[in-house]
């Protein structure tokens, strides 16, 4: 990949779709990506999907839209809606910042109303460091719980979780800017706070595998209360780490 793409990637250009599923596949043509997509036929036909991932590239967003052939409401740091360049890039790919100000609801709300909605929501449950530190190809860091709070206490029926896992076999780091210059846009990010380069990860071929949907009952929404509700949303993480984990090692096979 060369640096002129990075350029592109991170440049607010007027000729980027406003459609987030015709921008992702714009972003990936023009970047020349090789995509492919494995297990399609376990896409689910509920329309609620919520659609959790392993994250280490800007293109994860673009990439997991155009393996699906839809729309997904990513949750994004809050920093990546302020730097211009990508506030271009993470608007036009419909995108919600976490922590947003002067938002009066909190994420939780607004990612039920898009489920209630019958939209799609995606989360990438390790959060904003495999940006920063990213990680070996084959490997994820520990996932976050917030995903299945979201999926048990959402008030919606016809809910499916969806693990898909990420497996780049030619990609390139390039890096993009200091860190501590992001700490103009997001003064209270600890990863701000330190030496080094943000990294930008740019994927040349790159492998996307869906995994089997996990379908919240009726039953899961009764108990997701008290004690049980911790109990519950620790059974749901593991399920999904567990089987993204178990993607990514046989995506060796396909490389």
């Amino acid at each position: 990949m060369t640096g002129g793409h990075s350029s592109m990637l991170l440049s607010p250009l007027l000729s980027i779709p406003i459609d987030p599923l015709s921008c992702s596949n714009w972003i990936l043509s023009a970047s020349g990506v090789e995509v492919s997509v494995y297990h399609r036929e376990r896409l689910p036909r509920t329309k609620r999907v919520l659609v959790v991932s392993n994250h280490r590239s800007i293109m994860d967003a673009p990439l997991l839209m155009k393996a699906l052939g839809r729309p997904v409401r990513f949750a994004c740091h809050h920093y990546m809606s302020q730097v211009p360049g990508l506030r271009e890039i993470v608007t036009a790919l419909g995108c919600v910042p976490l922590d947003e100000p002067g938002q009066q609801k909190s994420f939780f709300q607004r990612a039920e109303d898009l489920l209630r909605s019958q939209q799609a929501v995606g989360i990438f449950p390790e959060g904003a460091k495999p940006m920063i530190q990213v990680p070996p190809r084959d490997s994820f860091n520990e996932f976050h719980r917030g995903f299945a709070h979201l999926a048990l206490r959402a008030e919606v029926s016809d809910l499916a979780v969806l693990p898909i896992a990420i497996s780049p076999s030619q990609e390139s780091q390039n890096p993009m800017a200091p860190l501590q210059l992001f700490q103009w846009f997001d003064p209270s990010e600890p990863m701000f706070q330190q030496p080094g380069w943000h990294p930008l990860v740019l994927y040349q071929k790159v492998q996307v595998f869906i995994g089997n949907p996990i379908w919240i009952s009726e039953e899961q929404h009764q108990q997701y209360n008290g004690k049980q509700a911790g109990r519950l949303a620790k059974e749901l993480t593991r399920a999904c780490n567990d089987e993204i984990a178990d993607l990514l090692r046989k995506s060796r096979y396909f490389r």
